[in-house]
């Protein structure tokens, strides 16, 4: 079966389930990040008997770094999320390029299942 597999470009039950299982990982990885950088994000205190003008730029520019931060998780958790949808909704689809058609790649896949088009289409080949 591995062999069939190969030779369509088809992911075997193995590599969706380890596609599954590492998405699954990473969102899990994401949320308890999350749930810890939540006190970097809260308002700063702009009040100048409390602490000196450096100390409050330096507060704001880890509040602003930990929004940044907020953010690209937030994309990577959206992104993720809906490559598993993907992966559950069409397991016989994911991992085909949506411009050429060709597979994506399953060592692509491996690091970075959220990718949508194959090696050639992203270098705009």
């Amino acid at each position: 079966m591995r062999a069939r597999a190969a030779q369509t470009g088809r992911m075997t039950e193995d590599e969706t389930a380890k596609l599954r299982a590492r998405i699954a990982d990473r969102l899990a990885s994401l949320e308890t990040e999350e749930s810890t950088a939540q006190a970097g994000r809260e308002h700063v205190t702009l009040d100048q008997t409390s602490v000196g003008r450096l100390s409050r730029m330096d507060a704001l520019q880890r509040q602003a770094m930990a929004q940044a931060t907020a953010r690209r998780r937030a994309a990577e958790i959206a992104r993720l999320t809906d490559a598993a949808r993907r992966l559950a909704d069409a397991p016989g689809e994911f991992g085909w390029c949506e411009e050429c058609g060709e597979p994506v790649g399953m060592r692509r896949l491996e690091a970075d299942p959220t990718l949508r088009l194959c090696i050639e289409c992203m270098r705009g080949a």
